[in-house]
């Protein structure tokens, strides 16, 4: 007896109810194709409900695909599925995706393998072979242009002008994450009946933590049709087929809504993935259904690659200058204090060098009753500073490194004499005198542009009550104050660096003062033995010389007086 999949109970409205939702096994497909799973034997354990009528071959869970060949469809779909039951049991490789023809109707068939089995796809094909020659010959000429060196934010423009003439698409937008997981549209390009995205920004909830995880496992993502019915997966088994790498997985509800609120009828997004975090997309939205031909996508796929490749080493050159630049600053400061003994001098006289390594606007050495500033800070903010992280926070430690870029909302009660610096960070050079290296960045009062008000309401939407997608995405404003520009990675690891150098130095120093004292108590202990015994026999001989013996000496020479006298 074939089961669809159960559909889990609505979760609760919370603040992280799109968290929960487990869109990698959604139980269902998108419309325009089909989906098999068979295991190593070749016996169907999950089948999405068309199957059967696209493909022309009875595919239902439990069924053999050897036990149909005679039938003529199957027979051509098992050929397609073969080779990659042989990946499944290790004896071949999953092979490349290929083309079926089914009566009038062609498909690409695309395998993977998942949960063990191997899940067969056969999407729909509308466009001929001649077509999708010219699609390629055009994502070739993309790739040529995006591997020549640019400035990041020319790649990004140059991106999404490409991708939206090999698409199609009404609006492309190249969206950048930020510290805070938000993301900003930095580059666009979309027909001139649309209103503009550049600049806005979307809340990092637009994106939960698993979807992240998906853009990463699965870089490209088409949803062809918003409004189109999902067709469920017919199943024996007990639990849900994963389908994390399937190109028609359906789409969660709330994504559904979310893009309906926009206005949206068909999406694309093609992930940029640096080191294997998800830095940015390539995202593509069309105001009708639009299916965009397999092929055409793999080649957006590797122009994201090409893309992703060139602001990788854009991005690795720049952390490389700075980084250099920093370690010959660092390599002075560290040679002025072993040659002077003194770190707070050192630290003082390169400072405004650290600062333009850090791209700090200020800098305060202290140690003891000694304090040096540089970069117009007034001695005022300089002691509420030092004066909040002398009184112990949490998470400050007089051995690591310390940040923040809203330091007026972690000391509340200074802020006011800290102003205006919001952006800190903080080296404790010398545990024992309690010094200091600050680096700080003043505030940045910000106007961000959101893509609507980034708050959702709770009211009830396709799965009951809870927090529902935005209905509105006019631009709404909104003013930050408090907050400085963050400390990006490379400036912590240079800061990490600098920090760690001077920990060594101190140590060594008092390493070889350790030593030193060591050795001037052994030279002092023999030379307070060689004072004595000098002096013990200086003493003899003076009392020799006066005939005075001390008492011990005297008794024993009137006792052998005596014996003397008894001899």
């Amino acid at each position: 007896m074939n089961l669809p999949l159960h559909t889990a109970a609505p979760p609760a409205a919370t603040l992280d109810n799109c968290d929960r939702e487990p869109i990698h096994i959604p139980g269902s497909i998108q419309d325009h194709g089909a989906l098999v799973a068979f295991d190593g034997d070749g016996v169907v354990r999950y089948a999405s409900a068309n199957a059967e009528d696209l493909l022309g071959c009875p595919l239902v869970p439990g069924s053999v695909l050897e036990g149909l060949l005679p039938q003529a469809p199957c027979s051509a779909v098992a050929d397609k599925v073969r080779e990659g039951l042989m990946a499944l049991r290790g004896e071949a490789e999953v092979p490349m995706p290929a083309e079926l023809q089914v009566g009038s109707r062609q498909f690409d068939v695309v395998l993977h393998i998942s949960d063990k089995l191997l899940v067969a796809e056969f999407e729909s094909r509308r466009h001929s072979s001649a077509e999708l020659a010219v699609f390629a010959v055009q994502a070739h000429r993309a790739m040529e242009k995006l591997r020549r060196p640019r400035a990041i934010d020319d790649l990004l423009q140059l991106a999404t002008d490409e991708l939206r003439a090999l698409t199609g698409f009404d609006r492309v937008m190249a969206y950048r994450f930020r510290p805070d997981d938000s993301g900003e549209v930095v580059a666009e390009s979309c027909i001139p009946t649309l209103d503009p995205y550049r600049g806005r920004r979307y809340p990092a909830s637009d994106i939960p933590a698993q979807a992240r995880r998906l853009y990463v496992v699965n870089t490209l993502r088409l949803i062809a049709d918003v409004g189109a019915p999902v067709v469920p997966l017919l199943q024996r088994e007990a639990g849900p087929l994963d389908l994390s790498a399937s190109i028609l997985r359906s789409v969660s509800p709330i994504h559904i809504e979310y893009l309906s609120n926009m206005g949206v009828a068909a999406s694309m997004s093609v992930s940029i993935v640096i080191n294997g975090q998800l830095w940015g997309l390539l995202a593509c939205h069309h105001m009708q259904p639009r299916q965009v031909p397999y092929s055409v996508r793999m080649a957006c796929d590797v122009i994201a690659q090409v893309l992703s490749s060139n602001i990788q080493s854009s991005l690795l050159r720049a952390q490389t200058e700075r980084t250099e630049a920093a370690a010959t600053v660092r390599s002075r400061l560290i040679a002025d204090i072993l040659h002077s003994d003194d770190e707070y001098a050192a630290l003082a006289r390169h400072a405004a060098e650290l600062c333009t390594a850090l791209r700090a606007e200020a800098a305060v050495v202290a140690t003891g009753a000694k304090l040096q500033l540089v970069g117009g800070i007034q001695e005022e903010a300089a002691q509420a500073i030092l004066e909040w992280l002398g009184s112990g926070p949490d998470d400050v430690s007089p051995d690591r490194l310390f940040h923040t870029h809203a330091l007026p909302r972690r000391m509340e009660a200074l802020a006011t004499r800290a102003a205006p610096w919001c952006g800190l960070l903080a080296l404790p050079f010398d545990r024992e005198r309690g010094g200091w290296a600050l680096f700080l960045r003043r505030e940045q009062i910000e106007t961000i542009h959101w893509g609507g008000r980034p708050e959702k309401e709770v009211r009830p939407g396709p799965l009951g009550p809870r927090l529902t997608p935005r209905g509105s995405f006019e631009l709404w404003k909104e003013t930050v104050r408090a907050t400085a520009e963050p400390w990006e990675g490379v400036e912590l690891d240079i800061a990490g660096q600098v920090l760690d150098e001077l920990q060594r130095a101190q140590h060594a120093r008092h390493a070889e003062l350790n030593r030193a004292r060591t050795q001037l108590m052994a030279v002092l202990g023999v030379e307070s033995h060689e004072v004595v015994h000098t002096r013990n026999a200086c003493d003899g001989r003076l009392m020799a010389e006066r005939g005075v013996w001390p008492a011990p000496v005297v008794a024993v020479n009137e006792g052998l007086q005596g014996s003397r006298a008894l001899g």
